[in-house]
């Protein structure tokens, strides 16, 4: 298990580097933030409740250095959430549309985040580097990823998916974020990334 760790750790330094050179011209590394919009109002009662957890995140977002440490948060953090918590709508648990909080063992998507994000500070990740992030999914749905901002560039901690991906491997296109400065506050995204047409569900999600 350690060696596999330390085989994606590589592959991801590398591609990372690769990334690096052509963001420079297309900006793939890092997710590019827009103008301030609406947050999700799930994240705003969140906020009512946790306020806390929603305090200003830092004058600047913050670039964690993707050390052999790092990565191993990464890692255990998304394998020990994902593995804890079962998918579950918050209409079936909660009778509700949107109701975003901290999961015991059942949860929506943006449940996983809120408790990967909580798990990834507790371990002294800045708050400004670990973004909630609204993404349509393949099939044309909302969903919920959270995005860490890294020397390597922008990973993704997904429950739909075991492994750690740069934003831009994934088949999701991004929407909008956490601002960096505020955490009550969200920005738009560019994802100029040309995508194939959403999936139809076989079966219900």
């Amino acid at each position: 298990m350690k060696l596999i760790k330390a085989i994606a750790l590589a592959t991801i330094l590398a591609a990372g580097s690769a990334q690096a050179v052509a963001a420079q011209t297309s900006g793939t590394g890092r997710l590019v933030e827009h103008e301030v919009t609406s947050p999700p109002i799930g994240h705003v009662q969140f906020c009512r409740m946790f306020a806390d957890d929603c305090r200003l995140s830092g004058k600047g977002i913050a670039t964690v250095e993707l050390t052999a440490r790092a990565w191993a948060d990464l890692v255990e953090v998304n394998d020990a959430v994902n593995e804890q918590v079962s998918p579950i709508t918050d209409l079936e648990l909660y009778g509700v549309a949107e109701h975003w909080t901290y999961p015991a063992n059942q949860g929506d998507c943006e449940d996983y985040v809120l408790l990967k994000r909580k798990r990834l500070i507790e371990r002294g990740w800045p708050a400004n580097s670990v973004l909630i992030t609204v993404v349509r999914d393949q099939y044309g749905d909302g969903h919920a990823v959270l995005t860490v901002v890294t020397s390597a560039g922008d990973l993704v901690l997904d429950n739909q998916d075991a492994e750690i991906r740069f934003w831009s491997e994934t088949p999701y296109r991004y929407l909008k974020r956490q601002s960096h400065r505020d955490a009550t506050r969200w920005v738009s995204l560019q994802d100029d990334r040309r995508l194939t047409p959403p999936l139809v569900a076989a079966t219900p999600r």
